[in-house]
């Protein structure tokens, strides 16, 4: 045969009847999965190998993966919204209490890190204590002992081996193991250490199946003799519908440079408990064929499945289909993501979050001391939030939002993304300075590129973005307590802010990532700072059914403390308890956080936290009648004409009226007069300052409760 069949040996064809078979029908390779081998037991399945067939055997190590550790039931079922600690000493395997495996890695893990759990689970590292890590449950599922756990978004420090590894190699080399798999192949290094271990005689497979592989694919290729692709891992962390172009990808690549390439996972899946495969399977197996793959993996299929023999005959079978078959062309497609969710504004989800960086060499830099405000910007252009804009505003975005509420590419935007400053700040930098953005300590935030440094009257200002000059607007406040200079230009992040809520905030990439994971494309976005009251329930639930949602992001908004406002952790307390009675449809609700601010803009607000829950991942947003607005400076009809003007957005809001209750039928309604009866949420907030009890119909007595405890208690709830 052209094509090599590698067949990975366990419970199901560790037996003389089964590796002679597979012998017989040209198996090239057998494979040891020490992940699912224990130690003790290599020697003797080696020897076993040897005595029984003359086909070589590959130890395919354990390598840089993190898993979950044993369970006391062999698997647990861990429910959605709530919480699972991670202990750092061993424990009886439950789904409240669990380990990971390494063991280390637990305190390796940081607040805010997404955690995928087996193939269901999603989950965020929201506290770290003194003996476990404590995860928010995002997405519910079963979770099996030793299956992967992914920690996304970042790569986290591990060798490339276990000490297992390393053990089981030496007794491999010792006992004629020419044959060796490296598993989750980071870089080049990886792969030098395993042969120097190995031996110079070994040959060497790299398999590519996380991000750092595949960003270190050109040197991890120069340093092995083959890859092998297994696209169950590289899953974990691509999302599922680029591992196809992903797949023609590295084969080309490994072509270009005269390396073989094997494939593996979910080839012939169906046939672990069935003596036939679909026909989508083996249409799989000849495409990876096409596609110019030297060899297939099969994995599950002849370690624990059913039908051995017969799944390494199909395959077989597929190999000599495929010999027969000639005139076929070779085709490359593109490895773009494909996504159900709506595009971000401009297209693309912008990233200006530094990767790694010399803080020694930041200190060279000019500086310039900006607002909390500004750091907070810093934070949403650099993770996506703003996208499409990568910086502060020159003066011709300024001007083009100003008066056309659009960025001068033609693309809708109506919020100015401003660096204000003093002019005698500004005294030692100049247009083309590459200077440091700090907080009040001192402390470096970000870098900037300066692209421009302009001027602007801030009465002309306030006038055209807020639609007034009055200073009581808070605002315009603002605007006029700063500097009539403005700085432009590109920003980096090289360090967030820090904030004790922390645990709740979701960047736009790790939202999408959640929703895709839950399989939504049309999610609706709800924006808050209050602790939940029917009336937000009814919006929320109403715009869920309207558009037809698939689920409903509820978002706090962790701006600038201000005296009397709710804290976060009262409002997130509140949403758990709605959560955890049932009051929304099970599965549809995801609980996140952002680092955003009030500008009280009204109508330009309006549009403008539109598009950023756009760049989120949500299709459709909720706008409160009084969204933006402060005071009655704005009127709701103009929100709704300004979105009318501006055509489509990409993103539909969804209008909100003023809600009222009705007692006789029991039911909540919209109406422009029932702002006469309901209350509002800054009314609502001070009633529960003063400990006044609110009727059921505005907030449910399991809220009231709790915000009571927490009073009486000294827990804070409000800003002071």
């Amino acid at each position: 045969m052209s094509k090599e069949i590698w067949c990975t040996l366990g419970p199901a064809s560790l037996n003389d009847r089964v590796i002679g078979r597979l012998e017989e029908l040209g198996v090239s390779l057998f494979r040891l999965n020490l992940s699912h081998t224990k130690l003790e037991k290599v020697a003797e399945i080696v020897e076993y190998v040897q005595t029984h067939t003359q086909v070589p055997l590959c130890l395919d190590s354990e390598g840089a993966q993190v898993r979950t550790s044993s369970l006391a039931a062999g698997k647990v079922v861990v429910r959605e919204n709530s919480t699972i600690r991670v202990h750092y000493q061993r424990v009886p395997g439950e789904a409240s209490d669990l380990n990971l495996h390494p063991d280390y890695i637990a305190k390796q893990l940081r607040i805010g890190d997404l955690l995928k759990i087996d193939a269901e689970v999603l989950a965020q590292v929201i506290a770290i204590e003194s003996e476990w890590v404590v995860l928010w449950v995002l997405n519910g599922g079963e979770i099996n002992q030793n299956k992967a756990v992914t920690i996304l978004e970042r790569d986290v420090d591990m060798p490339a081996m276990t000490e297992k590894d390393r053990q089981a190699l030496a007794i491999g080399r010792k006992m004629g193991v020419r044959y060796v798999a490296l598993s989750f192949a980071n870089r080049a290094a990886d792969v030098d250490e395993v042969r120097a271990l190995a031996g110079p005689e070994a040959m060497v497979t790299s398999k590519i199946e996380c991000l750092s592989g595949l960003h270190n694919l050109p040197a991890i290729t120069a340093h092995s003799d083959a890859l092998l692709i297994d696209r169950g891992d590289l899953s974990r962390q691509v999302n599922i519908e680029r591992i196809p172009a992903l797949q023609k990808d590295i084969i080309r690549h490994a072509k270009l440079v005269g390396r073989k390439v094997y494939v593996a996972t979910n080839l012939l899946e169906s046939m672990v408990t069935s003596p036939n495969p679909t026909r989508a399977e083996v249409n799989d197996v000849f495409n990876t064929l096409m596609d110019g793959a030297d060899g297939l993996v099969l994995a599950a299929e002849t370690a624990i499945g059913a039908f051995p023999v017969a799944a390494a005959m199909m395959v077989k079978k597929v190999i000599r289909e495929y010999e027969r078959k000639q005139g076929w062309q070779q085709t490359h497609y593109s490895s773009a993501p494909i996504s159900t969710l709506v595009e971000p504004h401009g297209g693309v989800l912008v990233n200006r979050e530094a990767i790694a960086t010399d803080h020694r060499s930041l200190q060279n830099l000019r500086t310039l001391q900006v607002r909390d405000t500004d750091l907070m910007d810093c934070m949403q252009i650099a993770n996506g939030a703003y996208s499409p804009l990568t910086g502060f505003m020159d003066s011709k975005e300024l001007e083009s939002v100003l008066n056309k509420n659009r960025l001068p590419n033609g693309q809708v935007w109506t919020m100015p993304i401003i660096l204000q400053a003093e002019e005698n700040a500004l005294a030692n930098v100049s247009a083309g300075d590459h200077i440091a953005l700090t907080d009040a300590t001192a402390r470096i935030h970000a870098t900037m590129n300066v692209s421009e440094i302009y001027s602007r009257n801030l009465e002309e200002l306030a006038q055209k973005w807020f639609g007034t000059a009055a200073k009581k607007h808070p605002g315009v406040a603002k605007l006029l307590s700063g500097g009539n200079f403005f700085v432009a230009g590109e920003v980096t992040l090289v360090a967030k802010i820090e904030s004790p809520y922390q645990r709740y905030e979701l960047s736009p990439s790790q939202t999408r990532m959640i929703f895709a994971q839950k399989g939504w494309s049309r999610v609706v976005g709800f924006y808050t700072g209050y602790v939940p009251n029917r009336l937000h329930e009814y919006a929320q639930l109403n715009g869920l059914e309207t558009a037809h949602a698939d689920g409903l992001y509820i978002n706090l908004v962790i701006g600038p403390p201000q005296a009397g406002e709710f804290l976060p952790e009262a409002i997130f307390k509140g949403y758990q308890l709605l959560l955890e009675d049932n009051v929304y449809p099970t599965g549809k609700v995801v609980l996140g956080g952002s680092l955003l601010y009030p500008r009280h803009c009204g109508p330009r607000e309006a549009v403008f936290a539109a598009l950023c829950y756009k760049n989120m991942g949500c299709s459709h947003f909720i706008i409160e009648c009084d969204h933006g607005h402060f005071d009655g400076f704005y009127d709701p009809a103009q929100t709704r004409e300004l979105f009318k003007s501006l055509g489509d957005l990409g993103i539909t809001p969804i209008f909100v009226d003023a809600i009222g209750y009705n007692p006789e039928t029991q039911k909540y309604f919209e109406s422009k007069s029932a702002k006469k009866m309901a209350m509002s949420d800054k009314a609502i907030q001070a009633a529960l300052a003063k400990k006044e009890a609110l009727p059921p119909w505005i907030m449910r007595d399991t809220v009231q409760k709790m915000l009571e405890s927490e009073i009486s208690e000294n827990r804070p709830v409000f800003y002071v």
